[in-house]
């Protein structure tokens, strides 16, 4: 439980990357934990979708950008993103993508990756690109997107930023 614990304390998002992509093992744990996740009255309304082909990564992070109104690369230069997809129909649906958010990216620093949430995935498949690479994937359904957890090996350390006052109120 310690080393739970510990790696629940120390994992940051991070925003620089090692060329480097993740092997299929250590992308596979991250998925796995994912999976694993809680979902509302176990309905599980959320996909995966594991990316690692650079071509798919870089316009994705085009995408994202282009919502977002910004230039530059908003996926860091990461070589491995995870998008979380929900059931459109789910009353749940945010929260359990949420849920499997939050899996992946501690599982990413279980495993010795770097790991950040990047919004703007729900706008991102909107679009009609967004919708055309479903399609091309070979998604079928109404999905709405939640997160793409971008992965990769960190070429950067990050502290902690300090926790603001009146975080916790304990009602006894």
């Amino acid at each position: 439980m310690i080393t739970t614990v510990e790696d629940l304390k120390n994992r940051r998002s991070i925003r620089k990357y090692k060329a480097e992509c993740p092997t299929a093992a250590e992308i596979n744990a991250v998925i796995e934990a994912g999976v694993c996740a809680p979902s509302g009255m176990n309905q599980q309304s959320a996909i995966i979708i594991a990316i690692t082909n650079k071509a798919e990564i870089e316009y994705l992070s085009k995408l994202n950008a282009q919502v977002r109104g910004h230039e530059g690369d908003p996926f860091y230069g990461a070589p491995a993103a995870l998008l979380v997809m929900v059931r459109s129909d789910s009353p749940y649906g945010v929260q359990d993508g949420s849920l499997v958010m939050g899996n992946l990216m501690n599982a990413a620093y279980a495993v010795g990756l770097g790991s950040c949430w990047i919004n703007r995935q729900k706008e991102v498949f909107e679009l009609p690109e967004g919708k055309a690479l479903l399609k091309k994937w070979g998604i079928e359904g109404e999905y709405t997107g939640v997160g793409a957890c971008i992965l990769g090996y960190p070429a950067e350390e990050r502290k902690m930023s300090p926790r603001k006052e009146n975080y916790v109120y304990y009602v006894k």
